[in-house]
């Protein structure tokens, strides 16, 4: 028996060193073979028949759009398409900062620069956060998993900002992490509990958002599943119901009476309204000051969520850029601005953007997308390559459980200290000690119909020619 194995052993080394002197002598021979067979196909198949094809049909169709539509012909259901639109809208990469060079002068290194930030000035119990970079509404069990949620927490509370619950439900343990908690008061029977709104620091009624509008969704119980079901107060076979509206053949007057009532249970915090940014902002707001709003969040066309149908994503909503230069324009108009707080979310990715947005009149930023590829970092190594990234952060993930809390809180909170100091930077650039120095005047665009459109100077054009256009 002894013989046998040693004979089988001899064998299969001697078959592995036969191979692998093949592979060293001819390897350059095989790859020219297959080379050779692959180019002769290619290049004499007809058209029709050839895998080249694709190129034009992929040229024609867009890769996207290929897939989406086969994932429709497999289904027959509703896309719901994760982290929001794929397409190119207009940015905020055209315009840059000026510069303090000569007069004034660059702001000393060593100085500090306030970047504080009050949001609901008017509002009995005012909300400050130390950085104007805030956690966006990200729902536990529909979209991000128990972990994330809890690093996300504490993240926030660690460098002194906040972080909101979005719509879904709430995590005690989260609640008592959070430094500050803004409460998403959302269309749904759940996240209502009179003592969650007593202990939020500020409540967002949420009428819609840039991936979504004001669209709601079912959720089966096989999609939503875990402690998300129970912390959500929902039956074993309960589907989860996010509606259109808060009431029953809804008025503004019922939405003013809603904020009313918010705002004398949490015992003044700021109340406010979260909405996707559309072609009638103007409108929206002066509704929104009507009913005695203290701060008004605009989510952007760029804006990204766990899963959305691609026509509400693609095809509804106008750029960020476009819906905060008018918002904040419209609240200058109506002599609002400095009492109505103003936010700014959805496709932000950058310390450039968050601070090119506050120029532009936004009083804070929210984070999402970002925060979710920053608080997993590293940990998306886990699901690669076999798996998406996000397989990591979701809550019916395959790789949930292998996220690490305390991993993940260091590394949020390093990215926003990071961003924040590189804000402190570009401030200091620009000579400003503070972040209420900061206006639109400070900026200039390379690209003419940019510069028109907000109202800053065409970098093309001297400052001279400026003034003499004036």
């Amino acid at each position: 028996m002894s013989n046998l194995l040693y004979y089988l052993a001899f064998s299969m080394i001697t078959m592995l060193f036969f191979l692998c002197l093949f592979m060293l002598v001819g390897w350059r021979w095989l790859m020219k073979r297959m080379v050779k067979q692959m180019g002769k196909i290619i290049l004499t198949d007809s058209y029709q028949e050839n895998l080249i094809e694709m190129i034009p049909g992929f040229r024609h169709m867009g890769i996207q759009n290929v897939l989406e539509n086969s994932l429709r012909a497999e289904t027959g259901d509703v896309l719901h398409r994760p982290l929001g639109s794929s397409k190119s809208w207009p940015h905020f990469d055209p315009i840059t900062f000026i510069p303090a060079q000569t007069t004034p002068f660059p702001v000393d290194g060593e100085e500090d620069v306030d970047v504080n930030v009050r949001i609901g000035p008017k509002a009995k119990k005012p909300m400050e956060i130390k950085i104007p970079l805030m956690i966006s509404g990200m729902a536990y069990g529909i979209a991000l998993n128990e972990g994330v949620r809890i690093a996300l927490a504490e993240a926030a509370k660690n460098t002194g900002t906040a972080i909101n619950s979005g719509e879904g439900g709430i995590l005690p343990e989260e609640l008592d992490m959070a430094g500050k908690y803004i409460l998403q008061f959302s269309k749904t029977s759940w996240s209502k509990e009179k003592d969650v709104i007593k202990r939020a620091n500020m409540i967002e009624i949420k009428f819609g958002q840039g991936a979504l509008m004001g669209m709601g969704a079912k959720i089966s119980p096989n999609n939503l599943t875990g402690r998300a079901r129970e912390v959500m107060g929902l039956k074993e076979n309960e589907d989860a119901v996010i509606f259109e509206h808060f009431f029953e053949n809804q008025t503004l007057e019922d939405i003013k009476g809603l904020i009313e009532e918010l705002r004398d249970m949490s015992g003044g915090v700021p109340i406010g309204v979260k909405i996707g940014a559309a072609g009638k902002i103007e409108e929206d707001i002066d509704r929104l000051i009507d009913i005695g709003v203290d701060f008004i969040t605009i989510d952007g066309g760029q804006a990204a969520t766990f899963g959305a149908p691609p026509i509400l994503s693609d095809d509804f909503g106008i750029p960020t850029l476009h819906a905060v230069v008018r918002a904040a324009n419209h609240l200058e108009k109506r002599n609002m601005k400095g009492e109505v707080s103003l936010i700014a979310s959805g496709g932000l990715f950058t310390p450039g953007h968050f601070l090119k947005v506050l120029a532009l009149g936004a009083d804070a930023v929210y984070l999402g997308s970002v925060m979710l590829f920053t608080v997993a970092h590293s940990q998306v190594l886990q699901s690669l390559p076999f798996e998406p990234p996000t397989q990591v952060v979701w809550n019916k993930g395959k790789f949930r459980d292998q996220f690490k809390i305390e991993e993940g809180v260091k590394t949020a909170e390093k990215f926003l200290i990071s961003s924040t100091e590189e804000m402190k930077m570009g401030l200091r650039a620009m000579g400003k000690r503070s972040l209420k120095e900061l206006s639109k005047k400070d900026l200039v665009s390379y690209d003419y119909l940019t510069a028109q459109m907000i109202g800053i100077p065409f970098s093309f054009k001297s400052w001279e020619e400026k003034q003499k256009e004036k």
